[in-house]
């Protein structure tokens, strides 16, 4: 009886650090889809992030084929334990805070997936490990799915400006604001087809058969996680990809999203552990490159593709790091716990030294953490304004008797 109590409270713990990690994935990932709409005013703040939620929560609903791959294709289900995939889980969260806090977009799902493969590891030993379907299903289309993106966002950014070119500005943009909503839409849409994580906790678990897909409880669990984690916000990462990459046109935003909407969609049906933020990214890039004139900052994509390439290996070794004690029974886990919450408290009060909100989110392309902020780098916050010094007033020269 004490050993069924056991499980079942470190599987009810799983499950809600999962519902944690959702959260974070959703305020991490919801830049991808709303912020050229509101660089570019397409799209109020407040609204984006409201219509983001509720499609994400839609989107969980429509496919479950990357859910399936997670729970029946990267792992040998007889050799995972519920601790081990709150290990991997710790490993992701914690690679989440991180970046966000930075403002830095790595891939929530790529996260997820080296927590995972970092924690199965040293728990469960590297033959537990399906190799080739993480090649196949991850590593082969991080690579591919941006380029393809970019690619086709910067001949479609460059067909819009040609069509409208005879076009006055103020009708094309109208048109084009309308056609970037529903873009972003689209991404909002397809960001929510790529979770599931809770199967695997249940099929290890054997509260579930292994190979199936998630239960109706499962998918509307996590798509309400998501869709609240949408709602807060992400501002951090927003700012990034709105304006930190590069100056984002209504044309270009109606481009990038469509490209963005395509290859998410098409990859959730083939079951590919997609990025949506390396997609969005790629997507973004070529935008700028199609436009004639645009402002590339390429160093703040060569610091997101360096973040990217440390995303498998550094979610990996926390989730292996975490691994260690997970295999301690339930004072591991309440560890485990009480690590997480630690690391979550500093991060946020670390965060709180430079606020990002919908207030201000446009206001600079950076992404402040510990440097000290100066008047003039949000020129627009009401919160920086400074006064000015007083002139000091010069005595009055005596009048000669």
């Amino acid at each position: 009886m004490g050993t069924d109590v056991t499980e079942l409270f470190v599987v009810i713990t799983v499950i809600a650090v999962a519902l944690i990690f959702d959260f974070t994935n959703g305020f991490h990932d919801s830049a991808n889809a709303m912020a050229g709409p509101i660089a570019t005013g397409a799209l109020r703040p407040r609204t984006a992030v409201i219509l983001a939620a509720l499609l994400n929560l839609l989107g969980a609903c429509l496919s479950t084929e990357v859910a399936k791959t997670i729970s029946g294709g990267f792992f040998d289900d007889s050799l995972i334990t519920a601790p081990i995939i709150l290990a991997g889980l710790l490993g992701a969260i914690i690679w989440n805070l991180v970046t966000w806090l930075v403002g830095l977009p790595s891939s929530s799902s790529h996260a997820l997936f080296g927590g995972l493969i970092g924690a199965v590891v040293v728990g469960a030993g590297i033959t537990s490990v399906h190799g080739w379907v993480i090649v196949s299903k991850v590593l082969l289309p991080a690579i591919v799915a941006p380029l393809v993106a970019g690619i086709a966002a910067a001949w479609a950014t460059r067909l819009a400006y040609r069509i409208t070119r005879k076009t006055p500005s103020v009708h094309s943009n109208a048109g084009f604001k309308y056609g970037q909503a529903f873009t972003a839409s689209m991404v909002a849409l397809a960001h929510g087809t790529s979770d599931g994580l809770i199967t695997l906790v249940l099929i290890t678990a054997n509260l579930q058969a292994s190979g199936t897909g998630p239960q109706m409880w499962v998918i509307i669990a996590s798509g309400v996680a998501i869709g609240f984690g949408t709602y807060s916000g992400g501002w951090r990462i927003m700012r990034t990809m709105g304006k930190g990459i590069v100056e984002i046109e209504t044309p270009q935003g109606a481009a990038s999203g469509a490209a963005t909407s395509a290859t998410i969609l098409a990859s959730a049906h083939l079951g590919f552990g997609l990025s949506t933020t390396h997609v969005s990214t790629g997507s973004i890039l070529g935008s700028g490159v199609g436009r004639e004139g645009a402002e590339v900052r390429w160093s703040v994509a060569r610091r997101m593709v360096f973040a990217w390439l440390l995303t498998l290996p550094g979610a990996g070794l926390v989730g292996g790091l975490a691994a260690l004690l997970s295999d301690q029974g339930v004072p591991g886990v309440v560890a485990l716990l009480v690590l997480l919450t630690a690391a979550c408290l500093v991060i946020y009060f670390i965060s709180r030294r430079h606020r990002i909100t919908h207030a201000n989110v446009t206001d600079s392309h950076e992404v402040l953490v510990l440097a000290a902020a100066t008047p003039t780098t949000y020129a627009d916050d009401p919160r920086l304004d400074t006064p000015k010094p007083k002139k000091a007033k010069r005595p009055k020269a005596k009048s000669a008797a």
